[in-house]
C-alpha cells in the first residue's frame, strides 16, 4: 500500500471513531485526520483534539455533501465507522437503522465509485460490519469463522449484512478497494451508556455518587461474549488498511470469553459499594437475542500479526473510572 498521508473517519465523534483518531495522532506523525460529522453531532469525545483534526460537515444520507468532502480532500483511506449501532433501538426504529447503515454506506461507496471512474481517485475503504451478522450460531459453529452462515437476528444485524455485501459488491463490480471487518464485542471508556458494559459501569458510578438507590438493572446475563478493549480494536483497524487485501472480510475480536453476568460481577467487585443488588429489567430483554459469540480471528492474525494487549479487567476499571470522572465533573446523570 502507498504511504498514508490523509485519512477520513466517518463517525469520528463516536466511541470507536474518537479512539481511532487518538491512536493515529499518538503513534503516527504527519497524517492529516479528517472527520465526517453532522452539524448536530455531540463533540464531547473529540474536544481534546479539536486543534489536531479537520472537521468536515456532511451527512451519509446526503449525496452532494459526501461528494464535496471526498472530492475536496481525497483521503488515502476512509474508515467508515458511522452507523446506528444500538441493537435494541433497531427493533423500535428499523427503517431509520436501515437508512443510516445501508443507504448511508451505499451513498459513500457510490461517491467513491463515481470519483474513481471520473478522476482516478482510488482510496482504501474500511467498511465496519459486525459480528451481529452471524446471529444465533450453533454450538458446533464456535469459534465463529468468516465462512459461517449469516443469520441476522435484529434489524441492526440485517443492516450490517447489507453494508457487508455492498462493500463486497463494489469491489467485485467496480474494484472500489473495500476491506470488511466483522468486529466482535468491544468496549472501554466513552462507550455509549446503552451498551451493557458501559450501562452497568454508569449505574455503579451513579450509586457510588449517591445519586441512585443501590440496584443495577440488567437484561439477559447468560449471553456469552468474547470481550476486546477498544484501544486494541483501533490498532487492528490501522493494521487492516495497511496489510489486508481489498475484497476480503476479517473477524476481529478479543480472547477473554465470559457471560454478561460474569462481566457484571467483575465490575461489582471494582465498586467501593459492596451492597449493590441486581434486578432484571424486562425492558432490557430483546425480542430475539444473540447469546453465543466467540470469534475465530486466525485469518486476521495470520495476515497482520495483531493480538490484543489490554487485559479485560483493565478495560472494565477504565470504563468505571470514566463514569466516576463524569459524575465528579457533572454532579448528576
Amino acid at each position: 500500500m502507498k504511504k498514508i498521508n490523509k485519512v477520513l473517519i466517518t463517525g469520528i465523534t463516536g466511541f470507536v471513531g474518537s479512539h481511532l483518531a487518538d491512536y493515529i495522532l499518538s503513534d503516527f506523525s504527519g497524517i492529516e485526520i479528517l472527520g465526517l460529522l453532522r452539524w448536530r453531532s455531540p463533540k464531547d469525545n473529540i474536544k481534546h483534539i479539536f486543534n489536531k483534526i479537520k472537521l468536515c460537515y456532511g451527512d451519509l444520507l446526503d449525496l452532494p455533501s459526501l461528494k464535496a468532502v471526498l472530492a475536496d480532500n481525497k483521503p488515502d483511506v476512509v474508515f467508515h465507522l458511522a452507523a446506528q449501532s444500538y441493537v435494541d433501538f433497531s427493533f423500535r426504529a428499523p427503517i431509520v437503522t436501515l437508512e443510516s447503515n445501508v443507504i448511508g454506506t451505499a451513498n459513500l461507496l457510490e461517491v467513491i465509485r463515481d470519483l474513481k471512474l471520473n478522476s482516478g481517485y482510488d482510496p482504501v475503504v474500511h467498511i465496519c460490519s459486525s459480528s451481529e451478522v452471524y446471529g444465533q450460531v450453533k454450538e458446533g459453529e464456535v469459534p465463529i469463522n468468516e465462512n459461517n452462515p449469516l443469520r441476522p437476528a435484529s434489524p441492526y444485524a440485517v443492516s450490517k449484512v447489507g453494508e457487508d455485501m455492498l462493500a463486497y459488491q463494489y469491489w467485485l463490480s467496480w474494484k472500489v478497494k473495500t476491506i470488511r471487518t466483522r468486529m466482535f464485542t468491544h468496549t472501554g471508556p466513552r462507550r455509549g451508556e446503552v451498551f451493557a458494559e458501559s450501562s452497568f459501569a454508569k449505574q455503579i458510578a451513579t450509586i457510588e455518587a449517591r445519586l441512585a438507590p443501590p440496584v443495577v438493572k440488567v437484561g439477559n446475563l447468560d449471553s456469552i461474549r468474547t470481550f476486546l478493549d477498544v484501544r486494541d480494536a483501533v490498532k487492528a483497524y490501522w493494521l487492516l488498511v495497511n496489510k489486508c487485501s481489498p475484497g476480503e472480510v476479517y473477524n476481529i475480536g478479543g480472547v477473554e470469553t465470559m457471560t454478561v453476568g460474569e462481566m457484571l460481577n467483575k465490575l461489582l467487585k471494582l465498586s467501593n459499594n459492596k451492597n449493590i443488588a441486581v434486578e432484571i429489567d424486562p425492558c432490557r430483554l430483546r425480542p430475539s437475542d444473540v447469546t453465543l459469540q466467540i470469534p475465530c480471528i486466525d485469518k486476521f492474525v495470520k495476515v497482520t500479526g495483531w493480538k490484543p494487549e489490554i487485559k479485560f479487567d483493565k478495560t472494565l476499571e477504565d470504563t468505571l473510572n470514566y463514569w466516576r470522572d463524569y459524575f465528579r465533573r457533572e454532579g448528576s446523570p
